[in-house]
């Protein structure tokens, strides 16, 4: 039997509630981690796969969607939702046309995926790897103790899942989740496998696991744009380019154009812009 067609779907529609203040004026699939924007590092690792384009890959948008519009250009198909977003369910059935019978690997823009032994890591290719076309696989992180609510045989979801196509096809354009509308139905019918991801996983929604993502990136040192200036001291953090640091900074992040003052400290935040600070509970 041949290989199923693929396309992949990036999900960035959401309006990053969890991450305001950072994310009232900017998309959380736009927000940087190491540097780079969220999304761009999704489109780099569909790309390693082969999936480029607008014809292989495409992205959601609502929230700030004319932003991601821009950033995106012709690199991907782009479905602009009207309104409020559609959930991950109804933003699939949005791109039902476009799917057009392929199976489809959608992955969350606000997933952040590192594995050291083999970067970029054994993930979406291991969701790919054998696919018959019919079942659902879900990336899957093993969980250490009981069961958490919301997981999938011993495993919590790590962002992306691969979808056949008999269960994209009939759902309703309106607001709804994958979990319900596929996952959950696909896992009674006996028709779900989990693919087990034993890197780092985060889904950066969070300001804790935002920064934990950023730092995880600069592998636990310093990342510092060459278009940044910084002449305070830094242990453990990520300068975007723009950004002007004269004060100190410990576990921390500035975005692109940020601004630390002299004498000023910054720990366990995220400073964007010359005063907008987001403080986070150290783990």
């Amino acid at each position: 039997m041949s290989a199923p067609d693929i396309c992949a779907v990036v999900l960035a529609a959401g309006e990053g509630t969890r991450l305001r203040p950072l994310t009232e004026h900017r998309p959380k699939a736009l927000c940087p981690v190491g540097n780079v924007p969220l999304l761009d590092r999704v489109l780099a690792r569909l790309a390693g796969l082969g999936l480029t384009g607008p014809d292989r890959v495409a992205v959601n948008a609502c929230y700030l969607g004319s932003q991601v519009v821009t950033h995106v250009g012709d690199r991907a198909h782009l479905s602009v939702e009207p309104g409020d977003p559609l959930g991950t369910a109804g933003g699939l059935a949005n791109l039902r046309d476009w799917i057009d019978g392929r199976g489809v690997l959608v992955g969350n823009a606000d997933a952040y995926l590192a594995d050291p032994q083999a970067p970029p890591g054994p993930d979406i290719a291991a969701l790919l790897d054998g696919w018959d076309g019919v079942g659902v696989r879900l990336l899957g992180q093993p969980i250490d103790g009981p069961d958490e609510p919301g997981s999938f045989s011993g495993h919590r979801f790590a962002g992306w899942s691969l979808l056949p196509w008999h269960r994209v096809r009939e759902l309703p354009v309106e607001h709804g989740d994958l979990v319900r509308a596929v996952w959950r139905p696909a896992e009674a019918a006996g028709e779900s496998t989990v693919v087990g991801f034993h890197g780092t996983y985060l889904d950066t929604g969070t300001p804790g696991d935002y920064l934990a993502a950023n730092l995880h990136a600069a592998g636990g040192g310093v990342l510092v744009d060459p278009g940044a200036t910084v002449t305070g001291a830094c242990d453990r953090a990520v300068v975007g380019a723009g950004a002007e640091v004269h004060g100190d900074l410990t576990r921390a992040v500035v975005w692109p154009g940020g601004v630390v003052a002299a004498g000023e400290r910054l720990t366990d935040a995220i400073r964007a812009g010359h005063d907008l600070t987001v403080q986070v509970t150290p783990r």
